[in-house]
């Protein structure tokens, strides 16, 4: 089999894992432009389809709460019938519907197309599918791992919306459109090629592993297996905190910024081109800034981070409505937010597995991501709806950032619960 060859050949430098990550990468580079397209879309829509700011809202709402949902179920999924079958089939179906967007003439189809069908597909191709990428090739470095994992994110945004935005004024959102599918397309022969199920597959041992593979394939009903870990997850306090704390990053980020601040800065005067281009440079300080922070959760409590994180995002909140949106205030709102936007994901996840073991903390995981999108999803709608209702997204902002200086002083007050490491696990990081 030719990638055990190129796997063997690689070993010689480096551990085949880091290509898996790499090609990961990737994928959730790719999911994560086509969820930061409808920030992109939101005004041309309108102006395109006579819609409203609500009703355009709520169709990205109905997706960003799919992306969410759809989480825990994919990771059963992919336990029950493997990594790369599912990344293959779900690249597959969001390659499709994002294709099948450019036909939408009514509001309904939009509520499938970017609501139903791609937020499935992002669903699946998400934070969980590096989570449980991490655990089964990762035994050290998971941290590392993770935030490189997750920096795809802000990678995305950073290579798509200037871009997008950029042929939209050209040509039009349905060209736009288009290219978000053929770059998605163009990943499935990467994975189908480079990505084998587990590293026992290519005659290897997960990176920093001991001993061999001891992860065989679930058994069972995946939709069983995931409200089974569901309700051994529920028992234990944390999972309450990491899921609350979650819902709080998913209102203030990809819910509000992902899905309004363009427009915020429309009304502010900003032409959509350099609104796209604030989103882009948040999203280069973010890969900075994740992937530091997922080295730091290797090494320090990760409840004590996930507070500093969450109360400068409230800070920074707090600050953009009241800026004059030039460019001194916007830079440092981009460097300042940027730095911090997805940097909880590490954390979030370290502690997911220190706390349910590697068995359900992929699952768990999901779940606690279903909460994220629930609360991108009701900061999608609900800002639209107030700054139809209040010709203002100040109020929006005012609620995330004071919910997330919130969920920071629950943390910082419940830090010293954090499980210490073994002396085992410390020399394994």
């Amino acid at each position: 089999m030719p990638i055990q060859a190129l796997a063997r050949r690689i070993e010689r430098k480096f551990h085949y894992a880091w290509i898996v990550a790499g090609v990961v990468f990737l994928a959730l580079l790719t999911a994560a432009g086509v969820r930061g397209t409808p920030g992109v879309l939101l005004v041309p829509l309108m102006n395109d389809m006579g819609w409203d700011r609500t009703t355009i809202s709520f169709a990205i709402s109905v997706g960003i709460a799919l992306y969410g949902l759809t989480g825990p179920f994919a990771a059963a999924v992919m336990q029950r019938f493997g990594i790369r079958k599912t990344l293959l089939g779900a690249l597959t179906m969001l390659s499709l519907a994002v294709a099948s967007t450019t036909l939408v003439r009514t509001p309904w189809q939009m509520v499938l197309t970017w609501g139903v069908l791609t937020g499935l597909g992002t669903g699946t191709v998400a934070l969980v599918l590096g989570a449980t990428v991490v655990n089964r090739w990762f035994r050290k470095r998971r941290g590392l791992a993770m935030g490189l994992l997750t920096a795809s994110t802000a990678t995305g945004q950073l290579v798509f919306l200037p871009l997008l935005a950029h042929m939209i004024e050209i040509e039009g959102w349905r060209l736009a459109t288009l290219i978000v599918a053929g770059a998605t397309a163009l990943v499935i022969p990467v994975v189908f090629l480079l990505v084998p199920e587990r590293p026992s597959d290519v005659g290897l041992r997960a990176y920093g592993a001991e001993e061999n593979d001891r992860d065989p394939p679930s058994q069972g009903n995946p939709l069983a297996n995931a409200f089974q870990a569901l309700g051994r997850g529920i028992r234990k306090p944390v999972f309450w905190l990491l899921w609350s704390s979650f819902f709080i990053c998913g209102l203030s980020t990809n819910g509000l910024i992902g899905t309004h601040l363009i427009a915020l800065c429309l009304d502010h005067g900003l032409p959509e081109v350099r609104a796209a281009g604030l989103l882009a440079a948040m999203g280069l300080f973010d890969l900075v800034g994740t992937t530091v922070s997922g080295w730091l959760s290797d090494r320090y409590n990760n409840r004590m981070l996930l507070a500093w994180y969450y109360g400068l995002r409230g800070l920074s909140l707090l600050f953009l409505p009241f800026s004059d949106f030039n460019f001194f205030e916007l830079s440092i709102f981009a460097v300042f937010y940027g730095l911090d936007w997805i940097a909880t994901v590490p954390p979030t996840v370290r502690l997911a597995t220190e706390e349910f073991g590697d068995r359900d903390a992929a699952i768990l995981f999901g779940w606690i991501s279903a909460g994220h999108q629930m609360g991108a999803a009701a900061a999608a709608f609900g800002a639209g709806l107030l700054r139809a209702e209040l010709d203002t997204y100040l109020h929006a902002f005012l609620i995330a950032g004071a919910a997330c200086v919130a969920i920071a002083l629950v943390l910082l007050g419940t830090a010293h619960l954090t499980r210490r490491p073994t002396p085992a696990q410390q020399a394994a990081e």
